[in-house]
């Protein structure tokens, strides 16, 4: 069996991966959410570390609160540093991999190409700032870490994009979505499996711990913009919803988001043989999941 904590497990990724739990019979999973284990007490990790066997950990909590963390500096801190911070030192003193969920927020350039592992980080939100400085932490604490850069990430879980435009939809007639903000909306259950795939990879020696470790990229294939994505939600649920295009400028938010973050997943795809489905595809699984599970 291979044990495995889940941190933040009642968020998009985490609930997924408990959603997904009774397919992996050879995982025994131990899922926490800051009730069960504060990861931002550095005490309280390593005595959970202690009383457990652990083999792997998947960190899912983070502060995301995007704008909101531009006035709470203090939390967004807390959470994305001294927690990572925490696990990091626990994960490395027990020989446990860690497996960090990180944010395409940490690029915000003017490349428009595809970027890749090595690409240069510009964080410009405290949101961004603090996902970074936790990855380099935790990279510099334990080398048997490996960070996963995501990217709007949505679920039948949670609040997300996806169950707004749904919600506004049923509200209004008309909606503004910006369309120069461009990247690759990603659907949690599959990042999920994916996370999986790579454990199982791993555990196996099917990919060895030095490969395993560093900076990978996923996101669903295909590249939209916002207002393309809402377009598509409407369009597969045959709701008749007039969606205006405006540009980042004409709806200004506390925090900046890059104008174009689509990441390269050519490393996760040949180190752990990963195939990635179109986001058009995994948004119409989350549509359905949406009827039938939630």
């Amino acid at each position: 069996m291979i044990r495995t904590l889940v941190t933040g497990a009642n968020g998009q990724v985490g609930s997924e991966i408990r959603y997904l739990a009774a397919e992996y019979p050879k995982f025994d999973f131990i899922f926490t959410d800051y009730k069960e284990l504060d990861i931002t007490d550095e005490a309280a990790v390593l005595k959970f570390f202690s009383a457990h066997q652990i083999d792997y950990c998947i960190n899912c909590a983070a502060y995301t609160k995007v704008d909101k963390a531009e006035f709470e500096v203090v939390n967004a801190h807390k959470v994305n540093v001294k927690g990572i911070k925490n696990l990091a030192v626990a994960c490395q003193q027990y020989q446990v991999p860690l497996i960090h969920l990180s944010s395409d927020y940490v690029y915000h350039s003017d490349q428009n190409t595809p970027l890749k592992e090595d690409d240069a980080t510009e964080p410009k939100s405290v949101y961004a700032r603090t996902k970074l400085e936790g990855e380099l932490l935790a990279q510099s604490i334990h080398p048997r870490c490996t960070i996963v850069r995501t990217s709007w990430v949505y679920s039948s879980f949670g609040k997300n994009f996806v169950k707004t435009m749904l919600r506004l939809g049923q509200e209004r007639q008309q909606l503004q979505v910006v369309y120069d903000q461009i990247g690759a909306p990603t659907y949690a259950r599959p990042l999920a499996k994916a996370i999986l795939s790579m454990i199982k990879k791993i555990a196996a020696a099917k990919v060895s711990a030095s490969k395993a470790s560093g900076i990978f990229h996923y996101s669903n294939e295909g590249v939209t913009s916002w207002y393309d994505f809402a377009r598509a939600i409407f369009e597969l649920e045959d709701m008749k919803i007039d969606v205006l295009p405006i540009e980042t400028k004409d709806y200004p938010t506390p925090a900046l988001r890059p104008h174009f973050s689509l990441l390269d997943k050519t490393k996760i795809k040949t180190t752990f043989n990963i195939e990635i489905p179109h986001w058009r595809d995994s948004l119409k699984a989350c549509l359905q999941a949406l009827k039938v599970e939630v």
